[in-house]
């Protein structure tokens, strides 16, 4: 595949509270990053936190509200990945989630997504409110 190096593609959109929504804007954004030349390898980890971003946003921070949306931002180039979700919700404490790795927490249903977000992308940080969500990706492969 020939790879354009100045390639940039850019998303900005507020999408519905509905998870088949989710999943077409996941699909749409892996499908653009595959044209502008991102291999399988680093797609894994993106697409991993794409869903969990999204799909946490509407399910945690919206509650699947209908009336509410997520506001989903993406910049991407060949060298580097950007999102930022935000949904409208009341926010959360990200530190106060529990280790899911810890021998007490490992039947809880929470934590591994913000563990794996945190392992595949090289920058993650939520707002203080932790309604809005910022990671970014730094492409390694050549």
């Amino acid at each position: 595949m020939l790879m354009n190096h100045d390639a940039t593609w850019t998303y900005d959109a507020y999408i519905a509270s509905d998870s088949k929504i989710a999943n077409q804007t996941v699909l749409m954004i892996i499908e653009n990053m595959q044209r502008i030349g991102w291999g399988e390898g680093e797609l894994f980890g993106v697409h991993m936190a794409l869903e969990e971003a999204i799909v946490n946003a509407i399910k945690h921070g919206n509650q699947e509200d209908p009336e509410k949306k997520v506001h989903v931002v993406v910049n991407s180039t060949l060298q580097e990945f950007y999102l930022k979700v935000t949904d409208e919700g009341d926010g959360f404490d990200p530190d106060a989630v529990p280790d899911p790795t810890l021998d007490e927490n490992l039947e809880l249903g929470s934590g591994r997504g913000l563990m794996l977000m945190r392992h595949y992308m090289d920058h993650v940080v939520y707002n203080d409110r932790g309604n809005s969500l910022e990671v970014t990706k730094h492409r390694t492969e050549s």
